[in-house]
């Protein structure tokens, strides 16, 4: 796949020289070459300088190119649900000319393609585009101020021989208020980084916090069978023949996993999400328990106090070289 008009953001900071292009028309010049001012796919720099400049020109765009950054898109504590959305004209007035829409996809672009650390939040906003309120405007702004200082985080992966790709599962079952429906997670890591990354809104209303854990599991499994193919179709990773390990933090739901029985309490789950068993039967995907405390993948799912949230983000092998 290629993207013509991808990476057209960012200007060069090095001088960079190019053959001219074909078909290019310069009588009596054909011998020079072409000193190039902006990023242009194929070059080393072209995806970190064109984010910057992204997230420069959203910032300039919402009145937010000269606001102080934040540490956080989200923190403990913060929520968001159908009470703070605009129930009377006085209200309306205040939003009327407040492009939030706008604003909410402008910054899920940053979160598609590069930004893992406010999926969660740009979820979470995305949810009241139709009646947002002013609380939901300001926490869209506050995710701008987090982006203000964390504008130059990149994806960084390390030099490594042990080329496996691992997962980590997770889920919140209180992140909405309005549904009571749990906030699935999950990201796959390779060579240090994370390689793809979900958080969204479960479909369904989960009875026990086990049920919920075992959707989000399954959720994860069904992009690791696709991620898998694509790896061993590439042939650049040997190791991708071995099982696709994926982490859950939710001991009950590993043992309902890897084993056949059902208890009475657990007889209702759909029956699409019991093909986890299949997966794990076939050895295609191997479910272990892991430590609450260690689950990278909390960012995508919950709020969490600021330190906590640098060092997961960190984990997930974003950050800065300075």
């Amino acid at each position: 796949m290629d993207v013509k008009t991808k990476f057209l953001n960012g200007n060069l900071e090095e001088e960079v020289y190019m053959k001219q292009p074909e078909g290019f028309s310069s009588s009596g010049g054909e011998h020079l070459v072409c000193k190039l001012k902006k990023s242009i796919y194929g070059l080393k720099q072209a995806s970190r300088l064109s984010q910057e400049t992204y997230i420069n020109k959203v910032l300039e765009r919402f009145w937010m190119k000269d606001c102080s950054p934040s540490i956080a898109p989200i923190v403990k504590g913060d929520r968001f649900n159908l009470e703070q959305c605009l129930k009377n004209d006085l209200e309306r007035e205040q939003m009327k000319n407040i492009p939030y829409a706008y604003a909410v996809g402008s910054l899920m672009y940053v979160q598609v393609c590069t930004r893992p650390d406010i999926e969660f939040s740009i979820g979470m906003l995305g949810r009241y585009q139709s009646n947002p309120g002013i609380n939901h405007w300001k926490a869209a702004k506050k995710v701008m101020r987090y982006l203000q200082g964390t504008k130059d985080y990149m994806l960084m992966y390390r030099r490594t021989d042990n080329l496996v790709v691992i997962s980590s599962s997770d889920l919140d079952s209180t992140s909405c208020i309005d549904s009571r429906k749990s906030t699935s997670g999950y990201v796959f890591m390779l060579v240090g980084g994370v390689v793809y990354w979900k958080s969204a809104k479960q479909t369904l209303i989960a009875t026990s916090t086990m049920e919920a854990e075992f959707v989000s599991c399954f959720e994860a499994t069904s992009h690791g069978v696709w991620l898998n193919s694509f790896i061993s179709w590439l042939r650049v990773v040997d190791s991708i023949s071995r099982p696709l390990k994926i982490y859950c933090d939710n001991s009950v739901a590993v043992f309902m996993a890897k084993n056949n029985k059902s208890r009475s309490r657990n007889k209702h789950i759909d029956i699409k999400y019991l093909a986890l068993r299949e997966r794990v039967k076939e050895k295609t995907m191997v479910i272990e328990h892991f430590s609450t405390k260690l689950m990278i993948v909390d960012p995508l799912t919950k709020s969490m106090p600021p330190l906590k949230f640098k060092d997961h983000v960190d984990r997930l092998g974003l950050g800065s070289f300075e």
